[in-house]
């Protein structure tokens, strides 16, 4: 599947955890403080915030960190506001490009991305002239490994009858794509009713029609993305390219 989150791509290596951990406690608390000022500090009653938390955990974030990110989201703390914002952008070979970022400091956060793209080749682009390519989806990752020794059509079966929109095969992993409003029942009915263990549930930006792209274009694409990575107020982002 095409784009899909870097979030998904980061479980699988512990060695890329590590060397990038200071950069990922950083997104990752800015995503429970936005989180929990939009809903609240409970994770019982704030999906988006419990999947927050689950990110942290799954990069072994200690539990103050949690905690203080939460008392920052719930006007606890005096430090600076921290704001969602959406980008888009052409990469190298003309794939497009959504970026999710969340900072204290949008002018900084723009300064820095307009350097990337200039540096390797892509450029930012207009409002909505590349979000109409692509659409919201659920994603759910569940590690086959892990879950109980179901007949693995039989399971298929059983998630298909939960009412999502696909299901696929993927290495060690099946992941089944949602309607973004049906995210959070179809979790708690893989989790409670199939006794499932879910590795991934995250809203993700999909291509509508994935696009080609040369070698040559590719490598400058994964120099911007490492960059990406790196940079503390990106907390996502999602191509088009196939």
């Amino acid at each position: 599947m095409s784009g899909h989150s870097k979030w998904a791509k980061l479980k699988h290596s512990k060695g890329i955890i590590d060397a990038k951990k200071g950069a990922l406690f950083t997104k990752v608390a800015r995503m429970i403080t936005i989180a929990a000022r939009e809903g609240g500090p409970n994770p019982d009653m704030n999906f988006k915030l419990r999947l927050a938390i689950d990110k942290a955990k799954q990069i072994n974030m200690p539990s103050v960190n949690i905690e203080r990110a939460i008392n920052r989201g719930v006007g606890k703390t005096k430090e600076a506001n921290i704001e969602s914002a959406t980008y888009e952008a052409y990469l190298p070979g003309n794939a497009a490009l959504v970026i999710e970022a969340l900072t204290d400091n949008r002018n900084r956060t723009l300064a820095s991305l307009r350097h990337t793209f200039s540096k390797h080749g892509g450029r930012l682009a207009k409002q909505n002239s590349v979000l109409w390519m692509f659409e919201k989806k659920g994603v759910i990752r569940i590690e086959i490994s892990k879950s109980k020794s179901y007949d693995l059509e039989e399971l298929q079966l059983k998630i298909i009858d939960l009412g999502v929109e696909d299901i696929k095969k993927e290495e060690d992993e099946l992941v089944i794509l949602t309607k973004p409003e049906d995210l959070e029942r179809i979790k708690n009915a893989l989790e409670k009713d199939l006794q499932l263990q879910v590795s991934y549930a995250e809203i993700e930006w999909f291509a509508k029609s994935p696009v080609k792209i040369s070698p040559e274009s590719q490598k400058k694409v994964d120099l911007i993305f490492a960059e990406l990575d790196n940079n503390p107020d990106i907390n996502d982002y999602y191509s088009n390219i196939g």
